[in-house]
C-alpha cells in the first residue's frame, strides 16, 4: 500500500517572541532570514527528509507554495537540483492555493499506485503576510515541510481520502501583491473553512466508515489559533488528547506547508496502529485517513519538526523581521550572473559538487582538471557536500560590503572528511563567528536582480 515513507521539516532559526521589542505578542512565530525563501525553505526540509535515504530512488519531486519566487520558471526542478535527486525524474509546482500541499500529495499518491514512480517527494514551503496588525499577520509563520511517498518501507500508509472543491473568495493574492487580502470574517469562515473542511472529513470518515473515536491524532489546518479550535469541537474531536498542538505559540501558520508541517508533528510522536486524520483547506478541502506501521520504529533520527523547533534565536527588535521581508532578494548588490556561466556549473552551484582525486583521495572543491595534490589529469569521482558537516579554517568580517548582513561574514570552510571552501556565513550572531566553530550547509539565495534569482549554498552554525 502507498504511503509516507520518511519526512523532514524546517523552521527558520529566528522568532519574534515576547522579548522582541516591537513585538507585543505573548507568543513566538517562525521567521524567515533575509536569504531565505519558499524555495530554500523546501530544500532545507527536503535534505532533512532525505537523511538516510538514496536519492537515486527518487522519481519525482513536487513543490506546493503559494509564494514561489517565480512566475514563470518551475521551483521544484530548483529544488530538486539542489537536494540533489537524479536528473531522470519527474518535477512539478503546485501553486495559488492553501490546499496545494495535499493537493500535490494526491498526486503522488496516484503516480505511486500506477506504477509510474517508486518514490516521489513532495515539498511545501510559504513566506506569506497579511497587513500589519491584522490576525494574518499575527498567525503567519515561515516554515517547510517535507514527505516522501512510496510503496515500500511505509511508516504510515494512507488508507483513504475525500476532496471537496468550492469556489469561495476568501482569501486570495493579485499579482504584484505583496500581502495577502481578505474578506469579511463572518463570511470568510461561516462560508468557507468553518463549513467546507468539516464536509470533507465527514465524507472521508463515512467513505471510511469511522467515527471521530477512532481518529488518534488530528492534524488540520487553522487559520488562527481560535479559529483552530473551533474546528476541533466541530469535527468532535477532543482537543486535549486527539489534536496535535497547532503550534501558534511557536511557529505559525506556515500557509500551505502548515498542515504537512503538523502532520510530520502526529508521527513524531506516533506509535504503530495509530490513525491518524489529515485535513487541509483551501478553495475546497482535502482529508486523508493515515495509519502508522511497525516500520516507523525503523526511521533513521533526523532533526524533523521537533529539532528545528527547540534550535532558535529570538530577534532582538520586530523592525530587523520587516527590514528581512523587504530585502528577500538576498542582500547583496549587483546585477545578475552569466546564465550560460552558471549553467555550466550547474553542479557545484546547485548541487555543491566536489572532486575527489581517484590516485591520491585528495577532494577538492570546486573540481578541477588537475589535481593540485599528485597533479593527476581528469581522474575524478564525485562528493556531494551539501550533506557534510565542517569547522570555520579562518573568516574576516567585513562592515561595508554586507549590505543588510553587515558586518558580512566571509569564512573559508573546511569540511569533514576532507574539502574546502570560501563561503558567506549565514544565521548567525557575530559572537558566533570563530576559528573552529562547527558549521553545516544550508541552500539560500544571494541575491536577486533582474526578474532572476541567484541561489548558493552557505555554511551556517550546526542547528542543535
Amino acid at each position: 500500500m502507498a504511503g509516507i515513507v520518511s519526512y523532514g521539516a524546517w523552521v527558520p532559526r529566528f522568532r519574534l517572541g515576547k522579548e522582541t521589542a516591537g513585538w507585543g505578542m505573548p507568543i513566538e512565530k517562525a521567521v524567515a532570514n533575509y536569504d531565505e525563501d519558499s524555495i530554500t525553505m523546501a530544500v532545507a526540509a527536503g535534505m532533512d527528509c532525505m537523511t538516510g535515504f538514496d536519492r537515486d530512488a527518487v522519481d519525482g519531486l513536487f513543490f506546493a507554495t503559494t509564494t514561489s519566487p517565480y512566475i514563470e520558471k518551475q521551483g521544484a526542478a530548483t529544488v530538486a537540483a539542489a537536494v540533489d535527486l537524479g536528473k531522470n525524474i519527474v518535477t512539478s509546482d503546485a501553486t495559488n492555493s492553501l490546499r496545494a500541499s495535499t493537493l500535490a500529495m494526491r498526486s503522488a499518491l496516484d503516480a505511486i499506485k500506477a506504477g509510474s514512480a517508486r518514490q516521489v517527494m513532495v515539498t511545501a514551503a510559504d513566506t506569506r503576510s497579511g497587513p500589519p496588525g491584522s490576525d494574518l499577520f499575527q498567525a503567519a509563520g515561515d516554515g517547510a515541510a517535507a514527505l516522501l511517498f512510496g510503496d515500500k518501507g511505509v511508516i504510515a500508509n494512507v488508507l483513504g481520502s475525500h476532496s471537496i472543491s468550492e469556489e469561495v473568495i476568501d482569501l486570495w493574492r493579485a499579482e504584484g501583491d505583496t500581502q495577502v487580502r481578505t474578506w469579511e470574517d463572518r463570511f470568510v469562515y461561516d462560508t468557507g473553512y468553518l463549513k467546507l473542511l468539516p464536509e470533507a472529513v465527514s465524507g472521508l470518515m463515512q467513505k471510511m466508515k469511522i467515527t471521530p473515536k477512532d481518529i488518534t491524532k488530528a492534524a488540520f489546518y487553522g487559520p488562527t489559533a481560535r479559529r483552530h479550535g473551533e474546528m476541533a469541537r466541530l469535527l468532535g474531536l477532543d482537543p486535549k488528547t486527539q489534536v496535535v498542538n497547532p503550534l501558534f505559540d511557536q511557529m505559525g501558520n506556515t500557509g500551505a506547508a502548515y498542515a504537512l508541517m503538523l502532520l510530520i508533528e502526529a508521527l513524531e510522536e506516533a506509535k504503530p496502529g495509530d490513525k491518524i486524520l489529515l485535513a487541509n483547506y483551501g478553495d475546497g478541502a482535502d482529508a486523508f485517513l493515515l495509519e502508522v506501521t511497525s516500520e516507523i520504529t525503523k526511521l533513521p533520527p533526523r532533526r524533523g519538526l521537533k529539532g528545528y523547533l527547540a534550535s532558535k534565536r529570538i530577534l532582538r527588535n520586530a523592525g530587523i523581521a520587516g527590514t528581512w521581508k523587504g530585502a528577500r532578494g538576498g542582500g547583496l548588490s549587483g546585477g545578475p550572473p552569466s546564465i550560460s556561466a552558471r549553467w555550466r556549473e550547474r553542479d557545484e552551484i546547485d548541487r555543491l559538487h566536489a572532486g575527489k582525486c581517484l590516485s591520491c583521495g585528495l577532494i577538492q572543491f570546486p573540481q578541477q582538471r588537475v589535481c593540485s595534490r599528485c597533479h593527476t589529469k581528469d581522474q575524478w569521482e564525485t562528493v556531494r557536500l551539501s550533506d557534510k558537516k565542517g569547522k570555520i579554517f579562518t573568516f574576516s568580517l567585513d562592515n561595508v560590503a554586507g549590505g543588510i548582513d553587515i558586518p558580512l561574514a566571509i569564512t573559508v570552510i573546511n569540511f569533514d572528511g576532507g574539502g574546502r571552501g570560501i563561503f558567506m556565513l549565514t544565521d548567525r550572531e557575530v559572537e558566533e563567528v570563530k576559528c573552529d566553530a562547527p558549521i553545516e550547509m544550508t541552500f539560500r539565495k544571494l541575491r536577486s536582480s533582474g526578474g532572476m534569482h541567484n541561489y548558493y549554498w552557505k555554511p551556517m552554525p550546526v542547528r542543535a
